[in-house]
């Protein structure tokens, strides 16, 4: 009986930790401020540097909570965006856990996205790596790395250019 207990438990800890990564995607790609911040501990770290200096830009760590969900929702929240995360992968120790996914985003210009004849774009697979924490019934994340696998497109639209 305490197998069947111990995989249900697993089985909803990488649920919630796979919805933890979706409310963190979906809050930038709906330009959802408060979405986001659910994904995110109060102390949180995004290092989105290791991405960023692969394409020429040199970008700091964001912490905490407040800077995070502000620097990214400014930057991303305004654009027609899209991200996909696949292939997560689980190291789950009591109420910790190191998550590896891969992160797909599609960047256009706002209100471009859907226009068939629009080609300038930004297209990234990125490679997530988060040390995530229990908090009741949800996981956050409380540090997250990202960093790049491939790009395809035009880097300026990621500054708003």
């Amino acid at each position: 009986m305490t197998d069947t207990i111990d995989t249900s438990s697993t089985l909803a800890d990488r649920a919630a930790i796979a919805d933890t990564l979706h409310r963190y995607t979906a809050g930038l790609d709906l330009d959802d401020a408060e979405l986001l911040a659910s994904s995110l501990t109060a102390d949180a770290v995004v290092d989105l540097g290791p991405a960023m200096r692969r394409i020429g830009y040199d970008f700091p760590p964001l912490t905490p909570r407040e800077t995070v969900v502000e620097a990214l929702i400014g930057a991303v929240g305004p654009l027609d965006t899209s991200h996909a995360i696949s292939n997560i992968r689980y190291d789950i120790a009591g109420d910790t856990a190191t998550v590896h996914a891969y992160a797909q985003a599609n960047h256009f210009k706002p209100g471009t996205g859907s226009d068939p004849a629009v080609t300038r774009h930004a297209l990234m697979m990125n490679r997530y790596t988060a040390t995530m924490v229990r908090d009741g019934e949800q996981w956050r994340i409380r540090h997250l790395d990202i960093a790049n696998a491939w790009f395809e497109g035009d880097p300026l639209m990621l500054l708003g250019q």
